[in-house]
C-alpha cells in the first residue's frame, strides 16, 4: 500500500508516538494516502451491504472515494461456486481520485470461490483476510482447490489472516435466541466491524442504519450490531492484527459545500426530478424492469411529493409508448432502459421524432448482444442510439462521464429535449450506475431555468386574414415546433407517424415536402447549441486522449500517471455525442495522434474518422469490466512513442 510522504520531522514524531503506543499495550496504526479494499463472497453472504456501508461511513469520514460493485449475472448462481461470487471495491484516499483503483491493497474472501475468482487481482504483498470456517474439503473441491490454499505455500507472497468469521459470529450472537443458520447471515457485519477497526471507520452510521433496517425485527437489528462490534473488538484484541491504519479526510480535494455518498442512478433520479421541478412540470416515468436501470424506477417511485408519477408497464414497449403519450399530454416524460430494451422501443423513439416531442430516453448500457452480461458494464450502444431507427430519425445523445455527473447530464437531457422538442438519449453505464462517488448537494439557485410556454392560441394567418394553429410551424432560432397541451379550444391539431406536412401537419405525400420535413429535422439537431470541447493540454502534446462517458475515471488517471513520468499528452473528453461540440473538428487537427479508448470495439472511433477524416487510433475493451488505469497509460505511452 502506497504510504503518505512525511517529513523527517513528522516520521521522528510518529516513531516516537509508536514506541509510547507499545509501552502502553497499544498497537500500532500507520497513515496511509489511499486504499483499495474488495468485499467478496458469495452471492448470498451480503458483500454489496457491507461494501455499501463501509462506504457510506469512509464518505462521511471525508476521504475521496470511488466504488466498483461487481454483482454474480444469475439471480441465483449455485452457492459456493465461482459464477455465484459477488464482490465490492471500494478505493478511498487524503487526495482527489478518479477510480475504483485497478488492484486491492486488501481481499475479505468469505469462502474458497471468492479466493480463487479474486486472488490474481491482488499485488504481492496484499493483505488477504479469509473465513477459515468455510474451507472444507467439498468447498475448496467445488472451485478446483485439490489442496488448501491456506496451507499448501501458494499464498506465501501475501499477508494471510486467517478468521473464523463464522464460528466468531454464532459464539458472539450466542445469548440471541437464534438458529445457527440465523446468526451464521450476521458474518458480514462481523467482517464490516473488523475492517471497520482496521481503517479507524466511524460506526455510528452503520449501527443506526442497522435499527433502521430491521426496525421491524429489532432482535435482528441487536444481533447484528453485536456481530458488528464483535468484530470490531476481535481487531482490537487479537494478536494477528497488530497495525491499524489511518487515512486522512481528503481536506483539498472538494470545493466547499455540503457532501454526500451517491451511486450514478441515483444521482440520475435526482436530476430527472430537479428537471421537471426546474421546467415547472409533473414527471412522468414509463418504464419496465432491467438491469441495470430498474435502480430508476425504484427511486422515482418514492417521490411522489414532487409531481413524479412511475408506471412500470407490461414491456418495454407499453412503457415508451405511455411515456410518449405523457409528453403530448404536457409532462417531462421519461422511458428508463438497458441496450435490449432500447432495441425494442427504437419503432417509438422514431414517433417520437416525428411528432416532435420531448422525451428523455435513459439507457444504462451493459454487455450485449441480445441480453449479454445483464450485470457488466459496456459502451456498445452509441450506434445504436445515433442510428438504430428506421428513416432518418436524428435524435441527441448525451453521456455522463461519473457518477455524481449522471446529475448533471439528467439535466442537460431535459434542457435539450424541452428546448428543441425531440427525444434525447441519455447513454449512461452500469459502471456508472452502481458506482459511487462524492456529490456536491448543488443550491437551488445553481440549476437551470428549463420552463416553457405552452401554445396559447393561434400562430398563423391565412391568405383571407383567418388566424389558425399551426403545429408545425417552427421557432426560428431552434426549429422547434409549438407544444399544445390537448385539449386547449383552438389547438386541436393531428398527429400519427405518417409525415406531416410542414406547417400544418396534415398527412402528406408529397416529395418534396417529405425532402424538406427530413431535412429540417436534421438541422434542428444539428444546431442544437452545446458548449465546446474542453482540452487539458498544459505541455503543447502531439498526442490527444478523446474519450466519452465512464471512460473518464480510467483516462484522467492514466493521463496524470504518463505526466508524472514526464510525457506530454492532452486529453478531451466529450458529453455531447449528437451533435458534437462545434470546435471538436479544429482540436482534432492541433495533433498528430487522436487515440480514443472505448469499452466497445470502437464506436466513437469510427463516427470521428467518418466525421472528420481524422485517422483515429482505437483502444477497446469488452469484458464487461471498466479500464484499469495502469493497463491505459501503458497503451497510451506505446501511442506516444509509436
Amino acid at each position: 500500500m502506497t504510504s503518505q510522504v512525511s517529513s523527517p520531522a513528522e516520521q521522528a514524531d510518529e516513531a516516537v508516538a509508536g514506541e509510547q503506543r507499545k509501552a502502553a499495550g497499544a498497537k500500532d496504526v500507520r497513515r496511509l494516502d489511499r486504499v483499495i479494499i474488495r468485499f467478496a463472497g458469495d452471492s448470498g453472504d451480503g458483500m454489496q451491504l457491507t461494501g455499501d456501508r463501509f462506504t457510506s461511513e469512509t464518505a462521511s469520514f471525508g476521504n475521496d472515494l470511488s466504488t466498483l460493485p461487481n454483482f454474480p449475472a444469475e439471480i441465483r448462481a449455485p452457492a459456493g461456486t465461482l459464477p455465484g461470487v459477488s464482490s465490492f471495491q471500494l478505493h478511498f484516499a487524503d487526495h482527489d481520485i478518479l477510480t475504483p483503483g485497478d488492484a486491492p491493497n486488501v481481499l475479505v474472501a468469505m469462502n474458497p470461490a471468492a479466493l480463487k475468482a479474486n486472488i490474481g487481482d491482488l499485488p504481492r504483498g496484499a493483505e488477504v483476510i479469509v473465513n477459515t470456517d468455510e474451507f472444507t474439503r467439498r468447498a475448496m473441491q467445488k472451485v478446483g482447490y485439490e489442496t488448501s490454499p491456506l496451507e499448501d505455500g501458494s499464498l506465501d507472497g501475501y499477508h494471510v489472516h486467517p478468521v473464523p468469521l463464522t464460528t466468531l459470529t454464532v459464539e458472539a450472537l450466542k445469548e440471541f435466541d437464534l438458529s445457527r443458520k440465523e446468526a451464521e447471515r450476521s458474518k458480514n457485519m462481523f467482517a464490516l466491524g473488523l475492517l471497520s477497526w482496521m481503517y479507524h471507520r466511524p460506526t455510528e452510521g452503520t449501527e443506526k442504519f442497522l435499527k433502521s433496517k430491521f426496525a421491524k425485527k429489532p432482535a435482528i437489528a441487536a444481533a447484528n450490531i453485536t456481530a458488528f462490534r464483535a468484530g470490531w473488538n476481535f481487531g482490537e484484541t487479537t494478536e494477528d492484527f497488530a497495525v491499524s491504519y489511518e487515512v486522512a479526510p481528503a481536506a483539498t480535494a472538494f470545493p466547499p459545500g455540503v457532501y454526500r455518498n451517491i451511486s450514478g442512478n441515483l444521482a440520475l433520479s435526482y436530476g430527472l426530478v430537479a428537471a421537471s421541478q426546474q421546467a415547472d412540470l409533473p414527471l412522468y416515468l414509463g418504464s419496465y424492469p432491467i438491469t441495470p436501470a430498474s435502480d430508476i424506477l425504484h427511486e422515482l417511485s418514492k417521490h411522489k411529493n414532487f409531481g413524479v408519477r412511475t408506471f412500470q408497464a407490461e414491456d418495454e414497449i407499453a412503457g415508451i409508448g405511455a411515456a410518449l403519450g405523457a409528453a403530448f399530454g404536457g409532462s417531462l416524460a421519461v422511458t428508463t432502459t438497458s441496450g435490449p430494451g432500447v432495441a425494442l422501443k427504437s419503432e417509438t423513439i422514431g414517433l417520437a421524432v416525428s411528432l416532435e416531442l420531448p422525451l428523455l430516453v435513459v439507457d444504462i448500457q451493459r454487455g450485449g448482444p441480445s441480453t449479454g452480461l445483464p450485470t457488466k458494464t459496456e459502451q456498445a450502444d452509441l450506434l445504436q442510439a445515433m442510428y438504430g431507427r428506421n428513416g432518418e430519425a436524428p435524435v441527441p445523445v448525451v453521456a455522463p462521464r461519473t457518477p455524481a455527473d449522471c446529475f448533471d447530464a439528467a439535466l442537460e437531457a431535459a434542457r435539450i429535449a424541452l428546448t428543441y422538442r425531440t427525444p434525447v438519449f441519455l447513454l449512461s453505464d452500469g459502471y456508472l450506475a452502481n458506482g459511487s462517488e462524492p456529490w456536491r448537494i448543488p443550491d437551488i439557485e445553481e440549476l437551470p431555468d428549463l420552463r416553457v410556454q405552452f401554445a396559447q392560441g393561434p400562430n398563423h394567418t391565412l391568405d383571407d386574414g383567418s388566424e389558425v394553429f399551426w403545429p408545425y410551424k417552427r421557432d426560428p432560432q431552434t426549429l422547434a415546433r409549438p407544444w399544445a397541451i390537448p385539449g386547449t379550444p383552438g389547438l386541436e391539431h393531428r398527429i400519427g407517424g405518417i409525415e406531416k406536412q410542414d406547417g400544418t401537419g396534415n398527412i402528406s405525400y408529397d416529395p418534396a415536402n417529405h425532402d424538406f420535413m427530413v431535412r429540417t429535422r436534421q438541422a434542428k439537431i444539428d444546431g442544437i447549441d452545446v458548449p465546446d470541447v474542453e482540452v487539458d493540454d498544459p505541455h503543447e502534446a502531439r498526442t490527444l486522449v478523446l474519450g466519452w462517458g465512464s471512460t473518464y475515471g480510467p483516462i484522467t488517471a492514466a493521463v496524470r500517471r504518463l505526466r508524472r513520468a514526464g510525457e506530454s499528452v492532452a486529453q478531451a473528453h466529450l458529453r455531447h455525442l449528437n451533435p458534437f461540440p462545434r470546435n471538436l473538428g479544429a482540436v482534432l487537427e492541433r495533433y498528430d495522434k487522436v487515440v480514443i479508448p472505448e469499452m466497445n470495439l470502437g464506436q466513437l472511433a469510427t463516427l470521428i474518422r467518418a466525421k472528420y477524416l481524422v485517422d483515429a487510433h482505437s483502444y477497446t475493451q469488452v469484458n464487461g469490466m471498466p479500464f484499469k488505469a495502469e493497463q491505459l497509460a501503458a497503451a497510451l505511452k506505446e501511442a506516444i512513442d509509436g
